[in-house]
Order: C-alpha cells, then structure tokens, then sequence
C-alpha cells in the first residue's frame, strides 16, 4: 500500500508584500522546526491579478498532496475564488472581501514591501479583480482570522462575507494581524499538519 500524501499548505500573500512577510516567516520557522519545511509553499506573487492567480492556479493544479490554502488580505480574496473553483479548504486572515473596491484608492505607482520593486497597478487590474468575485461561498470551507483593529479593512465586512463559516474575531490588532503567533497551532490544525 501506498503512503497518503503528506498536507501541504499554499500561502497567498497580499497586495505589495512577499514571501518575506514576517507572517510567512513565522510560520516557515515554525513549521521547519518541526521537520515539515517543505510543506508550505509559497510564490511570489504578480501584482497583475490574472498572473497570480495564473501562478496559484498552476501550482494547486500540479498538488500531489492535500492543499489548504492561507490566504492573507487580498491573498484571501484569491483564495476564496481557488477555493471555490478547486474545492479547497483555506484559512483567511483580515481578507479583503471587496478587493476591487479597497484597491481603487491604489491605483497607479507602487512599491513592493520587502523588495523594494515598483509597479504600476491600474484600472485594468481591478477590472481582473472583479473577475474573481464570488457571489457564493461554501461555509464549510473556511477558518476566518480577523482583528477589529484593522486599519486598512473593515473587519465586519469579513464577519458578513463569511457567515457560517468557523470565524475568529479579536478584538484590536490591526491589518498585519498581530495575534497571528498565537494562531499558529489552530492554523496549522486545520490545514491537518
């Protein structure tokens, strides 16, 4: 008898970050420590939302064990439509439910976060955004991290989005979702490592 593949999880980065985001970090060092490093993975994503989701969509196509996906910010938003069209369990942290709307405000130059990369995000792009909008979500897929204290995203828009889902609401925080050390284990529980 074969063995059954090992989980593995797909984290999404947000708009302007990176795999260097000290959330992705801190869940390698945590995971490597523990003798499962190679279990998380996680691309560096286009800012141009139809090659992220090209990049995604390739690497849960080529899966050859359990994927959960991570999705944090607009990486929830992406994982929310992987989810969905892959039937995918996924986790979200601070999503930005309305991604096209909450990204108007950023249109034109940009600069990448941890590696210092500019970009031009346009109106071309929130229009690929809008592509990705799901009307109806499946409860049952989803673990929702939120923080009242978000400054960039209204946390109540999240709680709404995901109703029925397993949701983790704290009070205070902000965007960067700073409890998340404390979020580690149950993250990782539900991803099934």
């Amino acid at each position: 008898m074969g063995e059954l593949a090992s989980p593995r999880i797909l984290y999404l980065h947000g708009f302007r970050s990176s795999p260097a985001s000290w959330k992705i970090r801190l869940l390698a060092e945590h995971l490597s420590a523990a003798g499962l490093g190679e279990r998380l993975i996680c691309p560096a994503l286009s800012h141009i939302p139809s090659v992220a989701m090209a990049q995604a969509g390739a690497l849960v196509a080529n899966a050859d064990s359990p994927l959960t996906l991570v999705g944090s910010s607009l990486g929830g938003y992406y994982a929310t439509w992987l989810a969905e069209q892959h039937n995918l369990p996924a986790v979200l942290i601070n999503p930005a439910v309305l991604a096209p709307l909450s990204l108007t405000e950023h249109l034109g130059m940009q600069t990448n976060l941890h590696t210092g990369e500019t970009f031009e995000f346009t109106a071309a792009h929130i229009e690929e955004l809008r592509g990705l909008e799901m009307t109806q979500i499946t409860p049952s897929r989803y673990l929702l991290l939120v923080e009242t204290g978000d400054e960039v995203l209204d946390y109540r828009q999240a709680v709404e989005r995901y109703a029925g889902c397993r949701q983790i609401v704290l009070e205070g925080g902000d965007h960067s979702f700073t409890r998340f050390p404390e979020f580690v284990p149950q993250i990782l529980e539900f991803c099934g490592l």
